[in-house]
């Protein structure tokens, strides 16, 4: 593979892995686990191919995302993990994965509603103090253009998010994964194929982006 490899071998094969440079968009309805997706292939790069990760999660705690890191290593649900519910007999596993966890190069930034220019930012002084190999944003709807989101027209800001989005995969060389939702419109088809034209407040992400 010239990429970084995502671990799932469908998507390897189609891609040969996540290209330096790309802006990758993995787009959605909610809840249909884009989350779930995306940091699986984080962990995958960061176990199995000591792939320097950085996540921004606008949505989520990083106490919520570690947790749904920890889930998917040992197989224990999310929930009894927050609630606290481990039976003796999983604690072995959970300390081993916990370990395995703080050793892996995964940077976690949970700043709600931060703007794109406070992403590029961290993402270079990332670069320049442990290097980065992938980058992972979630989502891009909760990100606020060039200040606080104040612009009049939401799609102008979007399209100004997609494209700095895609100047730091360029400046920095490495695949930027950003997940987006996707419009209504694709619920009312009766196939519920998703289009390139179904991406939330979209102008210009299908143009800046290289996969979809």
């Amino acid at each position: 593979l010239m990429g970084v490899p995502t671990g799932f071998t469908f998507l390897d094969r189609l891609l040969g892995g996540l290209q330096k440079s790309d802006l990758i968009i993995l787009a959605a309805r909610p809840a249909m686990g884009k989350t779930s997706l995306a940091l699986n292939i984080a962990q995958n790069a960061a176990k199995r191919y000591a792939a320097r990760v950085a996540i921004f999660s606008l949505e989520m705690s990083s106490e919520q995302l570690v947790q749904r890191l920890l889930s998917m290593e040992t197989g224990i649900d999310s929930h009894r993990l927050r609630l606290g519910q481990v039976h003796d007999d999983e604690w072995p596993i959970l300390i081993e994965a916990a370990s395995m966890l703080a050793n892996t190069a995964i940077f976690i930034d949970d700043t709600p509603a931060a703007t794109v220019n406070e992403i590029r930012t961290k993402c270079r002084r990332l670069y320049a103090e442990h290097g980065l190999d992938l980058v992972l944003i979630d989502y891009m709807q909760l990100m606020s253009g060039q200040g606080g989101g104040r612009e009049a027209d939401r799609q102008q800001e979007i399209s100004y998010i997609s494209r700095s989005l895609k100047g730091l995969a360029r400046e920095l060389n490495v695949p930027v994964i950003a997940l987006s939702q996707l419009s209504r419109a694709v619920e009312s088809r009766s196939d519920k194929r998703p289009m390139l034209s179904d991406l939330r407040e979209s102008g210009s992400i299908e143009q800046d982006a290289d996969v979809v």
